[in-house]
């Protein structure tokens, strides 16, 4: 049986997405495929999909409107999903990662889950509806699969990492000729 796609009146994409849709004309092609694609809802595949995973890859704009891309790391398990719309994530951002900041009830947040030994990935956007001291959840607000096209396959180890180990925390407004070539040699690079 297929799984129903966007229910909703309204469209799917907000109209940033749309004007983007309109200037380069995909508009009507592009809300068929939304309609279709997404859901405000998450399928039984992605529930059992992100109760496995590692990491999650996180989403979140700060006060000033600059978007940050974090991760949030844990035990297989620690995302919940304790019903089709919502997530229940029991880990705190890595020390001086913006997303402890941008984190707070009401903000819009939005996850990458990835499989990268498999290239499978989904995404989930929602709205922080609680935050606890060790864990936070989610009101889904739409969810979809990605295409696994430009994801290197790899394995991915988290058996030496401690995500509790602070890091020493470096600030700059500009990047350096070593971030620039770690950057320039880089095959993933997440943005947000």
């Amino acid at each position: 049986m297929a799984i129903p796609g966007w229910q909703n009146e309204e469209s799917p994409f907000h109209p940033g997405e749309r004007a983007i849709q309109e200037r380069l004309g995909g508009r009507d092609r592009m809300e068929a495929l939304g309609r279709r694609m997404i859901r405000a809802f998450l399928p039984e595949q992605h529930r059992q999909f992100y109760a496995q995973l590692p990491y999650f890859l996180v989403g979140t704009v700060d006060t000033a409107g600059n978007p940050w891309a974090s991760i949030l790391i844990g035990e297989p398990g620690f995302i919940a999903t304790p019903n089709d719309r919502t997530l229940h994530i029991a880990a705190q951002p890595l020390f001086g990662d913006p997303l402890a900041d941008n984190l707070a009830v009401g903000t819009d947040i939005g996850f990458l889950g990835i499989e990268l030994h498999t290239r499978r990935r989904n995404r989930v956007n929602g709205m922080v509806s609680e935050i606890n001291s060790d864990s936070f959840s989610v009101d889904v607000r739409q969810t979809f699969g990605n295409c696994p096209k430009y994801i290197q396959a790899r394995q991915f180890d988290l058996l030496n990492f401690d995500p509790t180990t602070t890091k020493p925390l470096h600030t700059f407004t500009t990047l350096g000729h070593a971030e620039r070539m770690m950057i320039a040699a880089a095959d993933t690079f997440f943005i947000s």
